[in-house]
């Protein structure tokens, strides 16, 4: 059985494109490493019932589900509070959480105050998620992991937890370069996917000032049915009279960039 995983990257700041999302295709990468499949991603604003709705369906539809931010000590985080009302859980102050901020404010000169306590509080069946970096934890409930959305302290928190996730085959890809539009193989990639069930097959086109042509990337969990789908896809462009390359693992294709 493959497990398969959803991301909701939950603030106003990431909607309005005063920041930028980058949790998305770090997490994405890095599930891909352990063979979990990413199905759904989603970006939504700090609204309690849009958190809660798309927690409930994540949680029901994904084998794992990671949220990303709203679990600060400002007024408007409030993941925490939505996760709580999605799982029917009371929130409590956790004494753990609380000596562990506590431990990393000593010292400083910054104030261990109320609203910085507020990230002790976490949903009463929830176990925390350590994070290395500034302290203040995640917390997982179910099949919930619940991130800071800060791409460093996220990342840390992730590694964390990977033992606790329960990967499967990694899906393996391979690119295929050529300078033909992607219109005069399109039919033939049908074909190809067609008799390779077992291989997705994307074509991504670029366009350029003199340079344009067609990235075809395969994935399977097949190495030798990929590698002989990629041969397909090369032979159907040299016999549409264009030039084309298998690209090895890592390699970028120059001309889209």
């Amino acid at each position: 059985m493959v497990s398969t995983a959803g991301i909701i990257i939950i603030g106003d700041e990431i909607l309005s494109g005063r920041t930028k999302d980058t949790n998305i295709n770090w997490i994405a990468n890095e599930l891909n490493i352990i063979g979990i499949r990413l199905i759904e991603a989603r970006i939504i604003p700090d609204d309690p019932t849009t958190i809660i709705e798309t927690i409930k369906f994540f949680t029901k539809n994904f084998t794992y589900v990671f949220s990303c931010g709203g679990i600060g000590p400002t007024h408007d985080d409030i993941t925490t509070e939505c996760v709580a009302r999605a799982f029917n859980q009371e929130l409590v102050k956790s004494d753990e959480a609380m000596r562990r901020l506590a431990a990393h404010y000593e010292g400083t000169n910054i104030e261990f105050n109320e609203a910085r306590q507020k990230m002790a509080v976490v949903p009463s069946n929830s176990i925390l998620i350590d994070n290395p970096v500034s302290a203040a934890p995640g917390y997982k409930i179910e099949n919930l992991f619940v991130f800071a959305g800060v791409p460093k302290i996220m990342q840390g928190m992730f590694h964390t937890i990977l033992h606790d996730l329960l990967g499967g085959i990694k899906l393996l890809s391979k690119t295929v370069s050529s300078n033909l539009g992607e219109g005069l193989i399109a039919k033939d990639l049908e074909k190809i996917e067609s008799e390779f069930e077992d291989v997705k097959i994307g074509s991504y086109p670029y366009f350029k000032p003199g340079n344009f042509g067609t990235s075809v990337v395969l994935r399977s969990e097949n190495k030798d049915r990929l590698n002989e789908a990629s041969k397909k896809v090369l032979l159907s462009i040299i016999n549409h009279g264009g030039k084309g390359k298998i690209l090895e693992e890592n390699e970028i294709d120059d001309r889209s960039l």
